[in-house]
Parts: C-alpha cells; structure tokens; sequence
C-alpha cells in the first residue's frame, strides 16, 4: 500500500505539470493539401523598425537594452502626442511627430501638411535590430558604378526642372500608381494588410496598399516572355516544404527601396512560412547586379490582428494633391513671369 501512495504521490503530482505542456502547432493544409497560409497578416507591429541597422551595432541582429529603452520611450511619447487632448502648432508641424509628409522644410512656417500623425497605425518596441537581416551587419550593399552615375545623371536633371513641371516629377506613390511589391508590404504608416487567399495551383496576394494584386501560379507555370512586364512584375511559386517561395521578375524600371531604381534585371525572391496560427515569417532577398553590388534580404513577422479588415485604397478618387500641386506650381510660374 505504501509503494502504491509513492507512486500516486509521483504521478499525481506531475500530472498538473503534464496538463500545462502547451499543444504542438501542425501547419493546416488545404483540401487539396497544400500548406495553408490564408488569412490576413499584417507588418503593422514592424512599423519604427528601422530598414537598415545601425553602423555601431555593426553584427549584432538585436538591439541593446539601451537602445531598446529608448524605443519604449519613443512609444510613449508617441501615445502621449495621440491622447493629447490638445496639440500646439509648433508641435504639430514637428516633422518627427507632428503628420504624415511633414519635413523641416514644409513646416518652416509652422504649417504641417499632412494629416495628424495619430490617423497613422503604431508599431510596438522590436528587439530586431533592422529589418535588413543579410548582409550580417544588417546594411543595404553599395551601388554599382553603373547604378551611381545613373544616380548622379537623376540628380542633374532633377535640378534643371521645378518640382512639380510635370505629374512626371511626383513619384508613381503620389500619382497612384503602385509602390511595388517591396513597398507594398514592407511596413508603414497605413494600410499594413496582406490578405492570402489559395485555391488548387494558385495563391492570390492582395495588399492594402494601393489594393495591389498578385496572382501567383504554384503549378510550374514559366514565366511570361521577357518583354512583357508591369511594375509588380511577374511572380510564380512553388513550395519547399511549408514555404511557399516566389520569384518575381520582368519588371518596369522603378523604385525600389530609398527611391533607388531597378534595372530590368531585378529579380525577387520572397518566402512565406507560417510559424504558428498567428504569424508568417515574410524573407525577401533582393538580387540586381546592375543596381547593388550584392543581394540582401528583409525579414520580418507578418500577424494575424483579430478583427483586422482590408479596406479599400481609393488613391486616385481623393487624390486632391496632384491637382494641387501642378496647379499651385502653375501659379508660382506666372508670379515668376511677372516679376
């Protein structure tokens, strides 16, 4: 009898223990049993996540407490402007606080431009040092040549013609036109949805920003032919694994990333693994050997937000800034002529 308590003493007490063993997660597959990653997955808690790291943290993937206590405080400072119940002028034009396009320039006057910063979503303090993760220390490469004299040629030109001469001098975001695929889910300051949605052969990507699409074959589909291409170019999918993998080339020349154009020979790779219910992993590397002297990739968490909905993205319909600014640059040649 006594052995008997002992070992109901030894079970019984582990048994608790036992019950609290969380439940491994297994990858849901479709009816057709392919891995399921539909949903809507957002990057919003990516947002103040710097692209590159810092040159001190040099190899370091994770930030320092310090850093990182600095981060926090950030964020409270940020809830603190958001609840304010009211916001002084000069605070509100502070081009690190005060609105959405708000530069030092634009707010010299003390007149921000932009909506107030607490229209834009939050993220919340990263460990994750940069979201630029290869190469090691967390840094864009270098330009080729090539890609720097095409700069400089830009540049040039650019101070020969005003600001807005031309719709063609505002960039294809403010025109309404894309910001591609690295923009398109890279994280902002709005509009941070990724919806996926699958059926047999093929995965759909639907992205909030500017409400691109891209439908992705995942059965051995080529590629289209070299001369046909869009400014989200041409992606096709496979699976390794639980990963879907996409390739995505024939792109239109265009910025990338830091208003740094592609060459036609950009090619991106991006990996979607789901982690667990609530989290794809997001990797994308980045290969023009016309433009960088070396790939690099991005990666970040992508969550699922309870509630979260995609809403519609109607850039053009309220785009009152293209008409405004070529009109009000209008304005400013005449007064010029007149003088």
């Amino acid at each position: 009898m006594r052995h008997g308590w002992l070992l109901c003493a030894a079970v019984c007490g582990a048994w608790p223990l036992l019950a609290q063993t969380p439940k491994a997660w297994t990858q849901p597959k479709t009816a057709w049993g392919d891995p399921d990653l539909q949903g809507i997955w957002t990057s919003t808690e990516m947002i103040g996540t710097p692209l590159q790291r810092a040159e001190t943290l040099q190899d370091k993937t994770e930030v320092t407490d310090e850093e990182f206590a600095r981060r926090e405080a950030r964020q409270k400072a940020e809830e603190a402007f958001d609840t304010a119940e009211f916001v002084g002028p000069q605070t509100r034009c502070d081009p690190n606080r005060g609105g959405l396009g708000n530069t030092p320039d634009t707010c010299k006057d003390g007149v921000s431009i932009g909506p107030p910063l607490y229209w834009q979503d939050r993220g919340k303090p990263q460990r994750q040092a940069s979201l630029v993760v290869d190469p090691p220390d967390g840094r864009i490469p270098p330009l080729t040549a090539e890609a720097q004299k095409a700069a400089a040629a830009r540049a040039q030109a650019r101070r020969t013609r005003g600001a807005a001469d031309s719709y063609q001098d505002r960039s294809i975001w403010e025109r309404c036109i894309t910001r591609g695929v690295l923009g398109s889910i890279l994280p902002s300051g709005y509009n941070n949805g990724n919806q996926i949605l699958q059926e047999p052969g093929m995965v759909v990507l639907r992205n909030e920003m500017i409400h691109e699409t891209r439908f992705i074959p995942v059965n051995g589909r080529p590629h289209m032919a070299a001369n046909v291409r869009t400014y989200m170019g041409d992606s096709r999918g496979h699976w390794e694994g639980n990963t879907l993998v996409v390739e995505t080339t024939n792109f239109l020349e265009q910025p990338v990333v830091n208003n740094v154009p592609s060459s036609p020979d950009l090619r991106l790779v991006e990996r979607f693994t789901r982690k667990d219910a609530d989290t794809v992993e997001y990797r994308v590397t980045v290969d023009d050997p016309k433009t960088w002297t070396k790939p690099w990739t991005i990666s970040f968490p992508l969550r699922h937000e309870k509630g979260y909905h995609l809403f519609e993205y109607a850039c053009h319909e309220g785009n009152y800034y293209m008409t405004d600014a070529l009109s009000g640059a209008r304005v400013e040649d005449q007064k010029k002529g007149a003088k």
